[in-house]
């Protein structure tokens, strides 16, 4: 993270934003292995089932897309789980999508996973069940714009995993070990590369639910809720 702090200065004197591919290399594995573990820890024994219904459909064979996958890790931990089921990450960020391709080799899920280049406000597909966006709507630009997009993406019974760094709504609430952290990262990361997009929404790595529901609303889904969480994400379930 620290391997860019120029350009976070100079981002902070311009207010031009700095984008995600604009980093040093290391901060995509390193956001890799910071992340992992607790998707791993969590993903399918925890999330997916607190979900109403979702993990019978992936169980069964469901359409899925990951947006915002970078390396793969959330796509393919999902895979492994649900081989009925058939994913596509999605991501803006052609070195990632190039990794995380070369991940699923790895994994022996090339069958049923793929990775293409594509932002949150454009992917394609129609009629998925399952729609995940994992620690990375707070980066967007322009997330109205892409909850929009989801929503239109999705079957009618269809539903959006939206994991988000945990947050209170109020500032003086996330005075704790937990956002401290988040708070650097957000500052380094995640509000210069709002900043750098379209709109520049700015929501931040501690934007908190009540804003979190304002942006879903805003983009036409009327069924939100938190399904469940940890010390270190809000897991919501949003519906049409």
């Amino acid at each position: 993270m620290f391997r860019d702090e120029p350009k976070i200065a100079e981002a902070f004197r311009t207010g031009d934003g700095v984008g995600w591919h604009e980093h040093h290399a290391c901060l995509f594995r390193g956001t890799e292995r910071f992340f992992r573990p607790g998707y791993n820890a969590n993903l399918v024994t925890s999330w997916i089932p607190a979900l109403n219904g979702v993990e019978k459909k992936l169980l069964d064979g469901a359409l899925v897309a990951d947006v915002g996958c970078g390396h793969g890790a959330s796509t393919i931990l999902m895979a492994k789980a649900y081989p009925k089921s058939r994913f596509t990450g999605f991501d803006y960020h052609p070195p990632s999508i190039e990794r995380a391709r070369a991940a699923a080799e790895e994994a022996g899920v090339a069958d049923r996973v793929k990775f293409e280049v594509a932002s949150a406000k454009d992917f394609p597909g129609r009629d998925y069940d399952l729609v995940c966006i994992f620690d990375a709507l707070h980066d967007m630009g322009d997330p109205v714009g892409a909850a929009a997009h989801i929503r239109s993406a999705l079957k009618g019974d269809g539903v959006w995993l939206l994991v988000e760094p945990f947050a209170h709504d109020e500032l003086a609430d996330n005075l704790n070990p937990v956002g401290r952290m988040f708070y650097s990262a957000s500052t380094m990361i995640c509000t210069p590369a709002s900043l750098s997009q379209e709109v520049g929404l700015g929501l931040g790595a501690q934007a908190g639910e009540r804003r979190l529901r304002g942006v879903v609303e805003e983009a036409g889904f009327t069924r939100f809720r938190r399904a469940t969480e940890t010390p270190f994400n809000l897991v919501l379930e949003v519906r049409p």
